[in-house]
């Protein structure tokens, strides 16, 4: 008999979180039920104790389950319409400000798709008004995500084809190479840095920061953990900075007192 009650499954998500510091409590229950079922799937096992033995014994399988349950689908631009309001609303709003630096956070970046993406259109920003040589030295992207692995393929900077779904011809030509594997420009790869960052245990990065973009991560915690998150990057962000939501996502609670709508539609918000 198959044994995958809610007390098999609360008994697996604790030993998780005690072996590898993983906060399952924070997550959604369905979400980490249908992710924990497809790696019990690949194993061959039926109930969660029999899993978590699976797991005592295979460290491999610890490592592939934490990157099942951390994964995000992610591409260069994705939903370009988010990106190209970002360019057309928060960019030159950034560039006019007098400040040093803008600092941008990427809150899980997971392979660094967003963190090049968004410095791509700082640096871009940068050229239209005369200014390129200025965004090294202005321009900062933090790139933050729990999975070592991930930030580690990111930090090459290099991409597939299929991570061009959503990119605009003109920022692939001028900014990525044009021959597998693809690899970010120098101009814009000097503007991102990468730390892994457990977005839920530690602290904002620190200093104020212009830009936080955390899209499409949200939707895989609890609302108690959302409002949480909406209050760290309320206190993170600087006067006049922005938060950038997936498109599926949106202000709860007090949030919504906190934070203004700059474009609804794509999630783009000011804080009060």
């Amino acid at each position: 008999m198959n044994d995958l009650t809610d007390a098999g499954f609360a008994a697996l998500t604790a030993k998780i979180s005690r072996d590898r510091g993983f906060g399952c409590a924070s997550y959604k229950d369905k979400c980490l039920r249908r992710r924990i079922a497809v790696r019990m799937r690949a194993r061959g096992v039926h109930t969660y104790a029999d899993y978590a033995q699976v797991l005592d014994q295979d460290q491999a399988e610890y490592d592939r389950l934490l990157d099942a349950l951390t994964i995000n689908v992610t591409k260069l631009f994705r939903n370009w319409e988010t990106y190209n309001a970002i360019a057309e609303k928060v960019v030159p709003a950034l560039w006019a400000q007098p400040t040093t630096t803008i600092n941008v956070w990427s809150a899980g970046c997971s392979s660094g798709e967003e963190p090049y993406s968004l410095a791509a259109l700082f640096h871009r920003h940068a050229a239209q008004v005369g200014a390129a040589a200025e965004a090294d030295r202005r321009v900062k992207v933090l790139g933050s995500d729990i999975d070592a692995r991930c930030l580690a393929a990111a930090a090459v900077g290099s991409f597939e084809e299929g991570d061009f779904a959503d990119t605009p011809s003109d920022l692939r030509r001028r900014y990525f190479a044009p021959t597998p594997p693809f690899t970010v420009v120098p101009e814009v790869k000097r503007l991102v840095r990468f730390e892994r960052r457990d977005l839920l245990a530690e602290a904002a990065p620190p200093g104020a920061h212009q830009l936080i973009c955390c899209r499409n991560v949200m939707i895989y915690f609890d609302r108690e953990t959302q409002e949480r998150l909406f209050d760290k990057f309320h206190q993170a962000l600087a006067p006049g900075g922005f938060l950038v939501l997936g498109k599926v996502e949106t202000l709860l609670g007090t949030a919504r007192t906190r934070f203004a709508v700059v474009d609804g539609r794509e999630r783009i918000f000011r804080p009060l």
